[in-house]
């Protein structure tokens, strides 16, 4: 089914434009490209337009506080008490929840929504089929106390704080079944109407979703957390980054997200806008295909390589601060992060290193992408590798083309960025460190590296229910990756959008789905 905006709501908006140059009062207006999206359902949606939405729209039973996200803090669940087997948790659901439909929350909803995902079995569902479900089993895992009390079980040999991680993550949000099955349509589990509508307790709910064009939340004054401050969230697709840097500096936008560099120092200064450049969970690396020779399967040639990447010139000059500097495979702010940075761009020590090794004319290609940031980082390193006597030739090409070659293990070198599938350290321990032929799913696995110690310390420490005991383990995954393999970790990005200077209570976190829109007030 079609949906229509309003008439009366875009009036509104063109006359304040034209007339006022300045947003309605009770509606907040964001500029971003929202072609990313796939589905509103929290089964499917894994793109950042989704994934920031979820936080506005659905709650879970546990979800990390944006200030300081380490720390789990009771949401739809008010405590939990894991089962003395360690594996199992059993939450106790607040007994005044309602979703926005005014329905009543039950551990019917959560049994329905933890269980349609695994069922469904859409891209996300991997964040709960590492516990061991699947769409044969998952319903014996989920038990029903009474009402207000759900126990949630495992097979897997993962600690009960782990599993709280993945049921903080956007995946995990829970939904009103008794709407969702109104909605339903043959066995579908209400996933074609969800994918453009929504049915959660946030602090609001889809209005109207016209793909390509704009998403319009309206306010729950019922939710859990409270009633928002604003009436209504709009988010216009705005596909130019350069666009949406001029709706934010004429006053038609209140917010411009995934601004570049360039509109960042194009706003640097301008009266009514403040630049915010946030702290973001995505690592920028080099990796190498430690077979596709000889020399870029040598530890002398990875040692070398950390000292001709030219870390400070990326990160301050060429990208104008909008990254910093950051080696190790776990981003600042994520539980066990080493934020030392050990290594400098050394042109004259990489060449004895390569010298010592026998290693001579050594010449490899970088693939990426053909667009910004990434083929700009490769062309600096293309330079500063120079420096030290190695030729580096440049593949760039679409993002798809190039990840299917990387999977196929049909290139050198790929210069690429990683992020979170969810808030805990096994997220990325478990691309850079863990490599169990797994078919291309981690990112060692597509460098053609594998240590075996690592990846029984990898599985040990999403077991290990000791988080001194856990961080310790995360520290020495990181200093080994750190200290000799083919992953050059270089950057770690921020996140770049401007608000408007009227624009409080605005926030946003490290990681991608980190995004509050219910305290904003203009």
């Amino acid at each position: 089914m079609k949906a229509f905006i309003p008439s009366v709501l875009f009036a509104a908006i063109a006359a304040s434009f034209t007339v006022q140059a300045a947003t309605p009062a009770n509606t907040l207006v964001i500029a971003q490209s929202i072609d990313d999206t796939s589905s509103f359902d929290p089964a499917q949606g894994f793109e950042l337009t989704t994934v920031q939405a979820f936080n506005n729209i659905y709650q879970r039973l546990v979800q990390s506080d944006p200030n300081n996200p380490i720390d789990l803090k009771p949401t739809l669940a008010t405590s939990w008490e894991a089962g003395k087997d360690n594996r199992s948790l059993t939450f106790t659901l607040d007994p005044k929840a309602v979703f926005a439909s005014g329905n009543p929350l039950t551990a019917d909803d959560v049994i329905f929504s933890l269980s349609r995902v695994v069922k469904l079995n859409l891209e996300p569902s991997f964040v709960l089929t590492q516990l061991g479900w699947d769409e044969k089993n998952v319903d014996s895992f989920l038990t029903k106390v009474d009402d207000h009390h759900v126990k949630v079980s495992w097979t897997a040999n993962v600690s009960p704080n782990f599993v709280l991680s993945l049921l903080s993550a956007p995946v995990s949000s829970i939904v009103d079944s008794k709407q969702v099955k109104e909605n339903a349509k043959g066995t579908d589990l209400g996933h074609e109407w969800l994918a453009s509508h929504s049915a959660g307790s946030g602090p609001y709910k889809i209005r109207t979703y016209v793909p390509h064009e704009v998403v319009v939340l309206d306010a729950n004054p019922t939710s859990p957390e409270g009633a928002p401050k604003l009436k209504t969230i709009l988010i216009k697709n705005v596909p130019d980054p350069a666009a949406r840097r001029l709706l934010i500096e004429q006053g038609d936008a209140d917010i411009a997200r995934n601004l570049g560099a360039d509109q960042m120092a194009a706003l640097e200064g301008k009266k009514g806008v403040k630049p915010l450049a946030i702290p973001y969970a995505s690592l920028y690396f080099l990796q190498f295909n430690a077979k596709a020779s000889p020399a870029l399967g040598n530890p002398a040639f990875w040692e070398a390589a950390r000292y001709l990447f030219d870390y400070k010139h990326i990160a301050h000059d060429l990208m104008k601060d909008t990254f910093q500097v950051h080696q190790a495979f776990l981003p600042e702010g994520y539980l066990g992060s080493l934020n030392d940075n050990p290594y400098t761009y050394d042109p004259a020590k990489a060449k004895a290193i390569l010298e010592k090794a026998g290693l001579k004319n050594v010449t490899f290609t970088i693939s990426t992408s053909n667009q910004p940031p990434y083929l700009d980082i490769a062309q600096a390193l293309q330079a500063s590798f120079a420096q030290g006597g190695v030729t580096v030739k440049l593949d760039p090409g679409l993002s798809q083309q190039i990840s299917t070659k990387v999977k196929a293990h049909e290139y050198d070198a790929y210069m690429s960025s990683w992020g979170p599938d969810y808030f805990d350290p096994n997220t990325n321990a478990s691309a850079f460190a863990y490599n169990a032929e797994n078919g291309g799913q981690t990112l060692a696995w597509r460098a053609n590296w594998s240590i075996p110690e690592l990846n029984k310390l990898t599985l040990a420490a999403t077991a290990e229910p000791d988080q001194a005991k856990r961080v310790a383990d995360y520290r020495k995954l990181q200093l080994e990756v750190q200290k000799s393999s083919p992953f050059v970790i270089g950057l770690q990005a921020k996140s770049l959008i401007a608000v408007r200077d009227n624009i409080q209570g605005y926030v946003q976190g490290i990681n991608p789905d980190m995004v509050f829109y219910s305290k904003v007030t203009k």
